[in-house]
């Protein structure tokens, strides 16, 4: 079936789509051999699709993983100061995937990596709004900074807010955001007069950790890649 191009490049892992209309306008992208224009379109399973003159391959499986990412990892595939990098982790998977989204190094939890970049796009944008859940233990006056994390906190000019906060034992919260902004739970917690002491995400849209051991990581069943798509 005939997609456009800035499609076919997301999915197969290229680039974004806003990335491949500079492709194309650029005169990098081909189809059977000639060069494409924006607009234009092909058949994946049918047509030979080129950046730069490499083919992409044609009807290629996409991969996806859940890995749980400990402590003292960078989310990059690549470390100019020669950190460790969640690439590590994955180092024995197949594929060449990279992280949606991130995790500061000082947090752990569930972190998704995959080669679709459609699917990374669609988790990563502000505008499909994808829940996720943390578990958060702290040091403070958790009584007194609950009704803070409950509403809009303004830091470093920016307004961040939970969906939801709630206590779940001595000094433990259940933090639930969409916003996705960079190091926001901390960054909320530290307005309400907490110290984060240990930070988990425990899920991402109706994915959970579960069981999974730091470090270790797993392919998503069907089901799983399904319910992400429908985030």
């Amino acid at each position: 079936m005939e997609q456009r191009l800035q499609k076919i490049l997301s999915e197969a892992g290229v680039c974004s789509r806003r990335k491949a209309e500079e492709y194309l306008l650029a005169g990098r992208v081909s189809v059977n051999g000639n060069v494409a224009a924006l607009g234009d379109k092909a058949d994946p399973d049918r047509d030979r699709v080129a950046v730069d003159g490499r083919p992409l391959s044609p009807g290629a499986e996409r991969t996806y993983l859940m890995l749980h990412k400990p402590r003292g990892y960078v989310t990059t595939l690549s470390d100019e100061k020669g950190r460790k990098t969640v690439a590590q982790l994955v180092a024995d998977c197949p594929a060449r995937v990279w992280p949606v989204g991130r995790l500061d190094m000082d947090s752990e939890g569930l972190l998704l990596l995959t080669d679709d970049g459609e699917l990374t796009h669609l988790l990563t944008h502000p505008s499909h709004e994808v829940e996720k859940e943390y578990r958060v233990h702290v040091a403070g006056d958790v009584a007194a900074a609950l009704p803070m994390l409950r509403r809009p906190i303004r830091s470093d000019g920016e307004v961040l807010t939970a969906d939801r906060v709630e206590q779940i034992g001595p000094g433990v919260l259940t933090v639930v955001i969409h916003q996705g902004k960079n190091r926001q739970v901390r960054r909320m917690c530290a307005a309400a007069g907490l110290s984060v002491r240990r930070l988990i995400r425990v899920r991402e849209g109706e994915l959970v950790l579960g069981e999974l051991k730091p470090g270790a990581w797993r392919a998503l069943s069907r089901e799983e890649i399904a319910l992400l798509r429908q985030a």
